[in-house]
């Protein structure tokens, strides 16, 4: 029995079993073992895209509170911008008392990143209740006010003259560089 095969077929027929074989080895050496890391890579990409959408959904929650207490708040932020001027403050609050005299203002020390200036005022009054309406006011004034104890009422006569000291805060200009990357 002979076997009749051509020289066509037998080259073809090798090189079909070598390219059978480098498939093969090329699958079980470099597709699988890559197909292996490249499901570990994926399964942590997974992992870091859900920590990076908590993150941004932490950052939205945060900018949208900000955004937030920024529209509430308008009115103190600008207060803290504004420039304390003792003159305008008199003539507001002049109608609470028969005189007022505020001394020049002193700049304090800087108290966790806000200028401070201690201002002392007398006054004299007919009665208590303009003292309690003066203090209504300057909450809501342009400034921001504290005014620190011990207020002292002294009664002279008809009225009764009051001592007290005031701080006014602003904000530091230095320390507000971080509010121009912050979009309303």
């Amino acid at each position: 029995m002979n076997i009749n095969i051509s020289r066509q077929n037998i080259y073809l027929l090798l090189s079909s079993v070598f390219l059978l074989v480098f498939v093969l080895i090329f699958a079980f050496l470099l597709l699988i073992p890559e197909g292996k890391e490249y499901r570990n890579k994926r399964v942590e990409l997974k992992k870091e895209s859900n920590q990076l959408r908590k993150y941004e959904n932490f950052r939205d929650e945060v900018l949208e509170k900000l955004i937030e207490l920024k529209s509430e708040n308008r009115n103190i932020i600008t207060a803290f911008d504004k420039e304390f001027d003792p003159k305008r403050f008199q003539k507001i609050n002049r109608t609470y008392f028969n005189s007022l005299t505020v001394s020049p203002k002193v700049r304090g020390l800087d108290e966790d990143g806000f200028s401070v200036y201690e201002v002392n005022t007398t006054s004299q009054i007919n009665s208590p209740k303009s003292f309690y309406d003066f203090l209504d006011a300057v909450n809501k004034s342009d400034w921001i006010i504290g005014i620190n104890f011990p207020i002292e009422f002294k009664r002279e006569a008809e009225m009764i003259r009051s001592s007290f000291t005031m701080k006014v805060y602003g904000i530091s200009k230095d320390t507000n560089s971080t509010d121009s990357n912050i979009t309303k």
